[in-house]
């Protein structure tokens, strides 16, 4: 019995001493791959090019940025928005770049990089339901992405609010259009997209009030620093060459649907 319990001390002391040691950056470079989980459904940021059928946007780019600084081949691996972290934290990805807002929870759970992306979150209703204000919105159904940071922003800002989740921002869009939510928390830039595509007999408002501002970092899991400062290293010269403004602009920029002025850079992000 006495040799038995050395034995599973052992085997658990070698176990626990591998994870100890383990260094998720080292292993990307011998891999020769990152793995870099996104959403697929969330343009700007990663959908699916209807063309090449490949996964691009915003953040696909920025994966791209990070592979090539760690001189490692990008693997796209689509997670859904509530699985993000669990995906992480298992282990099937080695970083997120999936609309992930920073907040003190999730910070809990994993690390943020820099922020690389920084935007406002707001409400969209219809225009016939004559709603212009967020002091409207206190007793209104709300519909808002599972998982996403949206959720506990609009419980805290409107807590008379009855708070309806959705698997994606679409369901939440056609929740609005059948009269089930008078509203959907979600990035100004899906809002406008959503605006745009609606048909004349149904126009749609955006409520000028942000409900919360959000910095956006990629997900990296705990105890991995030198992979995050990797990561950091990589968009800070992203920031610095000018890349990560050509980026924004392909997607979000002047010359793009969504017709945004870039008003950030890469930075630390404030927790």
């Amino acid at each position: 019995m006495k040799r038995f319990l050395m034995s599973v001390a052992s085997i658990l002391a070698l176990v626990y001493g591998v994870a100890a040691h383990a260094d998720a950056l080292a292993d990307i470079k011998q891999r020769g791959t990152l793995i870099c989980g996104t959403l697929g459904t969330a343009p700007p940021f990663s959908f699916q090019d209807p063309k090449t059928r490949e996964i691009v946007g915003y953040d696909v780019d920025f994966c791209k940025g990070i592979a090539e600084a760690l001189k490692v081949k990008l693997q796209i691996k689509l997670i859904a928005v509530d699985a993000r972290i669990p995906e992480l934290l298992q282990g099937r990805v080695d970083v997120i770049a999936a609309n992930l807002g920073y907040t003190p929870q999730r910070a809990e759970q994993i690390d943020f990089s820099d922020a690389y992306f920084a935007g406002p979150s707001k409400l969209l209703v219809r225009k016939d339901a004559n709603l212009s204000s967020l002091s409207q919105m206190d007793t209104k159904r709300i519909a808002v992405v599972k998982g996403s940071s949206a959720e506990p922003a609009v419980r805290k800002l409107l807590p008379k609010a009855s708070v309806i989740s959705y698997p994606d921002p679409t369901s939440g869009f056609l929740a609005i259009m059948q009269h089930k939510v008078d509203g959907l928390c979600a990035s100004e830039l899906a809002l406008v997209k959503m605006q745009r595509q609606t048909d004349e007999a149904v126009p749609l408002a955006i409520i000028d009030q942000p409900v919360y501002s959000e910095q956006w970092g990629i997900g990296v899991r705990k105890n991995e620093s030198a992979l995050r400062e990797a990561v950091d290293h990589a968009l800070e010269a992203m920031e610095r060459s000018g890349e990560a403004g050509v980026i924004f602009d392909k997607w979000l920029g002047a010359s793009s649907e969504y017709k945004i002025r870039r008003d950030f850079k890469i930075v630390a992000i404030k927790g």
